[in-house]
């Protein structure tokens, strides 16, 4: 009895000193990969450790605006927490005048990182006061990814403090959208804005190649300015100076006048506008099927649990039943809510390292999750000024559907845009 004991304590010893000799390693980014442009792009940052011990047990923040100045936004959020459960994402919103609540707006950013199983901030869209929100996250907890969708402010600021960046191709998409609007047959082009927005370097960049781009097609560019929905003047009022504007710069510029505002707000009285007097809509600042289009067309999807197919198809009907075949155009998957959920899906596959944080076709992959079937295309930024190709930040976007009976796609995704467009600011 005694010998059996011994040999049992002794088993137990030898065991323990086997155990004390595994090294836990922490999982770390992917290594270098290539980009679909043939670029280096690195994995996930140094500071970025996912631990093996807590992968399954984490949590995603998700920041948008409100469904008053971005539904889309919203709803992809919502989607993505749907999916994978409310015990695994937390949702929040920034002010609607954000503007003037800038210190609001980076409290409501940061307030999430103080949740110790939060692993990941997604801000989409990325207003003014994200980039200081991820530098004081940052500060206390370099191990959170911070993500930043569609930003406002300048890539080189947004782009120093977050760990991604993800944004509509503007300088892409300000040659496509004059090429289309030309396509179908436009004389000009009217874009719509103001300044705060105009200040933003994505913007007056794509008003310069949009221009350019007026000039190579034989095209005449003009520009307008309407209220900022942000300031005293508020949405509605934004949008009453729209519909009040519309028969003048209808008759202004004719019938075959393509327009686009840079602003969501703006979106569903330019559509109601240009359907009662004439003229051409190629797609809003940031395309969607559900983007202006059903309150211009006094349809309700509140409560309509259908797919973003059988909505776009409903839209394409009433498009048609009021004359505007071939005049309307959209992406067939919204871009903010694409943006929401795919980049919560993007890093929450970074985060049980089944994707590398930088590539852009794990990224690609994550955004078809919840566009299926749709055509997406974009790149790496390059700075203007310097000529560096940024390895976090990235411009993406989809094929233009034009709405009819029966519809058609312009190919966008498949048009090789000239290289000089990517030197004009």
């Amino acid at each position: 009895m005694k010998k059996t004991v011994s040999i049992f304590l002794l088993f137990i010893l030898m065991f323990q000193m086997m155990a004390c000799g595994i090294e836990k390693k922490p999982i770390q980014g992917t290594e270098n990969t290539e980009n679909n442009n043939g670029s280096s792009v690195s994995g996930i940052s140094d500071d970025i450790t996912l631990n093996t011990d807590d992968t399954e047990d984490f949590r995603i923040g998700i920041v948008t605006g409100s469904f008053a100045q971005s539904e889309d936004d919203r709803r992809g959020a919502e989607t993505f927490m749907e999916k994978y459960g409310e015990d695994k994402v937390t949702l929040a919103i920034y002010p609607d005048n954000f503007t003037e609540e800038y210190d609001a707006t980076v409290q409501t950013i940061v307030n999430i990182s103080e949740d110790p199983k939060i692993k990941v901030i997604i801000v989409n869209q990325a207003v003014e006061g994200t980039a200081e929100a991820f530098r004081q996250i940052k500060e206390n907890r370099p191990d959170i990814i911070c993500i930043a969708g569609e930003a406002y402010e300048d890539f080189s600021d947004i782009g120093a403090v977050a760990d991604l960046v993800v944004s509509c191709d503007f300088v892409s998409r300000g040659y496509l959208m004059i090429r289309n609007a030309h396509e179908l047959g436009c004389d000009t082009f009217v874009h719509i804005s103001f300044p705060r927005h105009l200040s933003y370097e994505t913007v007056s960049r794509e008003v310069a190649i949009m221009e350019a781009a007026c000039g190579e097609f034989g095209m005449k560019f003009a520009m307008e300015t309407a209220p900022d929905p942000t300031t005293d003047a508020g949405v509605v009022g934004a949008q009453n100076f729209i519909r009040e504007n519309m028969p003048e710069w209808v008759e202004k510029y004719g019938q075959n006048a393509a327009y686009f505002c840079t602003n969501d707000a703006h979106t569903e009285p330019l559509i109601e506008g240009l359907l009662e007097y004439g003229g051409y809509f190629i797609e809003a600042d940031l395309p969607s099927p559900v983007l202006g289009y059903p309150g211009a067309l006094n349809i309700d999807f509140t409560e309509d649990k259908s797919s973003s197919e059988e909505k776009l198809k409903k839209i394409e009907n009433a498009i048609v039943e009021k004359g505007g075949a071939g005049r309307f155009g959209t992406w067939t998957y919204s871009y903010g809510y694409t943006v929401s959920a795919g980049l919560a899906e993007h890093a929450r596959n970074v985060v049980l390292n089944e994707s590398s944080l930088t590539d852009i076709n794990d990224l690609t992959k994550a955004f078809v999750e919840f566009s299926p079937g749709a055509e997406w295309n974009g790149s790496g930024y390059t700075d203007v000024e310097t000529g560096n190709k940024a390895e976090n930040i990235f411009l993406i976007y989809q094929d233009t559907y034009i709405m009819g009976d029966p519809g058609f796609y312009m190919g966008s995704t498949k048009i090789e845009v000239p290289d000089k467009y990517f030197t004009i600011k």
